[in-house]
């Protein structure tokens, strides 16, 4: 396996695996359960009716959720091929891309998909833990892996 596809893999693996069980933990503080989690982010492909889903619907919100965060890695990882501050200063460009993230999710990929819309505000505790599950690492794999440039 190249370079490029290891940090790629590794870091879309990694920051969906953390940015989930955050997901888990922060919302499951608040009563709501893991497979209600799932459903949402099933629900940007599904709309409403994947809450009605079951555990089928459940792995599909769970298989998109790291197609998404691959998707990020690559997006990253093509960055960085162009500008090499971002594997040089992964600490501080992978959380400035975890807020960019959290920002695209929200304002771009959200309101474009079948999810239920609602009004966008910011939640500080979201954007933080875009910076370290999403961004951080994803960075983190990218400067670990990915060929010199």
């Amino acid at each position: 396996m190249s370079g490029g596809s290891r940090a790629i893999i590794g870091g879309g693996l990694l920051a969906g695996t953390l940015d989930i069980t955050a997901a888990f933990v922060f919302y499951g503080l608040r009563g709501v359960p893991p497979i209600r989690i799932l459903h949402s982010i099933a629900s940007g492909l599904l709309g409403p009716a994947a809450s009605k889903g079951g555990l089928a619907t459940a792995a599909l919100g769970l298989l998109l959720h790291f197609v998404i965060a691959l998707g990020w890695a690559v997006v990253y990882y093509v960055l960085s091929r162009r500008l090499p501050v971002l594997s040089r200063r992964a600490i501080l460009s992978g959380m400035a891309y975890g807020v960019a993230v959290y920002f695209l999710m929200n304002l771009v990929v959200l309101p474009l998909s079948a999810i239920p819309k609602r009004p966008f505000s910011i939640d500080p505790v979201m954007v933080v833990i875009h910076m370290a599950c999403v961004g951080l690492p994803i960075a983190l794999a990218v400067r670990r892996w990915a060929p010199k440039t």
